[in-house]
């Protein structure tokens, strides 16, 4: 008798199976829906892990424990699968995104309208933006002298339109510059011009900075403008050699004037003090304008910042030659005394006079090339060759004043490369100017000394206190 194998009971429960087999039909009902790089993030956001029964049951009282806070029926473990072919879209979310705050946006009148001036447009073309005809820009411009301002445009410039509901021109608006705007406004007669002007209000700012790189660099870094950075280097001129002494780790305060207009800054005054440390030694200068009017920069007690001759006769230049008596000439390829310093920098740098004086010479002198040549009193003389050209108003018979710009750097004569060969002679005898020592200018006349210094403490002071607060700040 043949007896027939038993039938091996099923591993898993009818009702398993039944569920495995839904599974399996609405995964694959998703990845025909979802693009795959969809469904591989699905994986990422709604992978699960094995927990243990204790987790489990950990999670089970959570949410029994939410729904009785909140009052609501907890919702079934596999609510979102069973809930998926109704709002297969939304599977991927575990939970709604909080909907966007509504933007609310500032209302205009119906007949106001704004273009902005892009290149090639014209007051004709701009009209035409909103709706106006071509042939009224004649009728607004030929209703006053000074509309004709309207049509001076610059790219970027805004042009604000109010019309009337019959689509008449009202008014026309432009700003023009951080302090003025324009308008026109329609009359009886046609339309009034009108200019408005907003006088800026004058505060005082601080900056702080130290040196890590180059000055230019660190100040602009420190929220210092290029002019006011020039500014401070012609103040501490006559002191520190900005071509040569400036190292990592020098520090910088500027207190200065600032103009603002509606709260934003639209230009920068003069320095009212400044401190500088080069190379661990500190130089204060406070600005000071006396009963006569006249401005000048002194130390914190009273001596004038301003000596005989600035130190450097270029801003920010590097020293190529020094001062030698016997130095092998690059072109001449002998040796030849150098009895001037060298400062590179780029052609076309300003190059200024170290002193009040008489203009010697200001043309072409042999191997100099283009020459200024300065005498200061009886007894000093200052020399500038290889000038690419001379400034404006500099000739021969002219007087220049102390920093005063007057040429540019070159290469004409015997150089090598754009340079200034800068010379100093006292009493007809060539000195090294970097190790010339100067005189002090007048100090705070005595008359003036208790003026001067209820201007300068407090500047002091100050400067003393915005340091000592953003250092703090820092170490936050």
């Amino acid at each position: 008798m043949t007896t027939e194998p038993s039938k091996a009971p099923p591993l898993y429960p009818k009702t398993h199976l039944l569920a495995a087999s839904g599974i399996a039909a609405l995964l694959s009902l998703a990845l025909l829906v979802f693009p795959s790089s969809d469904v591989e993030a699905k994986k990422t956001t709604l992978s699960l892990e094995l927990e243990s029964p204790a987790e489990q049951l950990t999670q089970d009282q959570d949410a029994a424990d939410a729904v009785q806070a909140t009052n609501e029926p907890a919702a079934s473990p596999f609510a979102q699968i069973e809930n998926s072919a109704e709002d297969t879209q939304e599977t991927a979310q575990v939970a709604p995104a909080p909907a966007p705050a509504p933007v609310v946006e500032e209302k205009k009148a119906p007949g106001h309208k704004e273009v902005i001036v892009s290149k090639g447009d014209t007051l004709s073309t701009l009209f035409e933006k909103v709706g106006l005809p071509a042939t009224s820009v004649h009728e607004v411009l030929a209703s006053d002298k000074q509309a004709k301002q309207f049509s001076q445009l610059k790219h970027g410039q805004k042009l604000e339109f109010e019309l009337s509901p019959d689509g008449q021109l009202t008014n026309l608006h432009s700003k023009v510059s951080d302090t003025e705007s324009i308008s026109l406004t329609k009359n009886d007669k046609g339309y009034t011009f009108n200019r408005i002007t907003a006088k800026p209000t004058v505060r005082s700012a601080y900056v702080h900075g130290v040196i890590n790189s180059s000055l230019s660099q660190s100040a602009a870094r420190a929220g210092l403008s290029h002019s006011l950075t020039m500014d401070m280097a012609s103040v501490f001129g006559y002191d520190v050699d900005f071509a040569q002494d400036i190292r990592q780790g020098d520090e910088f305060d500027v207190i200065y004037e600032q103009k603002v207009v509606n709260g934003k800054a639209i230009g920068n005054g003069p320095i009212l003090s400044a401190r500088f440390t080069n190379r661990g030694k500190t130089y204060t200068a406070v600005r000071y304008t006396n009963k006569q009017g006249n401005s000048s920069y002194y130390t914190a007690d009273g001596n004038s910042m301003r000596k005989a001759f600035i130190r450097t006769p270029v801003d920010f230049a590097r020293i190529s030659s020094k001062f030698s008596m016997g130095r092998k000439h690059p072109i001449l390829n002998k040796i030849r005394a150098h009895k001037g310093v060298d400062y590179a920098a780029p052609r076309g740098t300003p190059i200024k006079a170290a002193g009040d004086g008489k203009v010697l010479l200001a043309g072409r002198r042999g191997g100099y090339g283009n020459t200024v040549i300065i005498q200061h009193g009886n007894t000093y003389r200052t020399l500038y060759g290889h000038m690419q050209g001379f400034a404006k108003g500099i000739k021969t018979g002219g007087s220049v004043k102390q920093g005063q710009v007057i040429g540019y750097i070159g290469t004409t004569g015997l150089s090598t490369g754009p340079h200034l060969h800068y010379e100093f002679q006292v009493n007809g005898v060539h000195v090294d100017p970097l190790g010339q020592k100067v005189a002090m200018a007048d100090p705070i006349s005595k008359a003036e000394r208790s003026r001067f210094l209820a201007q300068s403490q407090p500047l002091m002071a100050r400067m003393d206190q915005e340091k000592t607060t953003q250092l703090a700040s820092s170490k936050r």
